[in-house]
């Protein structure tokens, strides 16, 4: 089993085929979509290949160490993970190909109008652990 990660873009991916942005969704969209993606979780827990996922607020801060004291705190001017990543889901899956198939079948979520997005999707792999050397 190979951990993936599936990354869900605000911004900075190519355009999703139905591209309106989910705050010009009615409510029924929205709460079809979070059902779509809630069904989709469902059935990758019950087959063993769901770990986790969640959707993003639109609010966030970059902090860093700087020594003694508060570390700084800015909101720019880098490009930031709140103006680009909407969520994030972690799956456990046989191969790339699986994870594929699954970041295919996510992007299928419905968005405005009932249709569904075809978001792109980044597929992302977790590193493995370094092989252990004996001699």
């Amino acid at each position: 089993m190979a951990k993936y990660l599936l990354l869900k873009h605000y911004r900075g991916a190519p355009a999703a085929v139905n591209d309106v942005p989910m705050d010009h969704w009615t409510p029924q969209e929205v709460t079809a979509h979070i059902q779509y993606m809630g069904d989709f979780a469902a059935r990758l827990e019950a087959n063993g290949e769901f770990v986790d996922g969640q959707a993003l607020a639109p609010d966030g801060l970059w902090v860093r160490y700087d020594g003694e004291g508060r570390p700084p705190v800015t909101d720019g001017p880098f490009a930031e993970t709140k103006d680009l990543i909407a969520g994030w889901m972690i799956i456990d899956v046989e191969s790339e190909a699986r994870a594929v198939e699954l970041a295919g079948e996510l992007s299928a979520a419905p968005g405005a109008g009932g249709k569904p997005i075809h978001e792109w999707l980044e597929v992302r792999p977790f590193l493995a652990a370094p092989p252990t050397i004996t001699e």
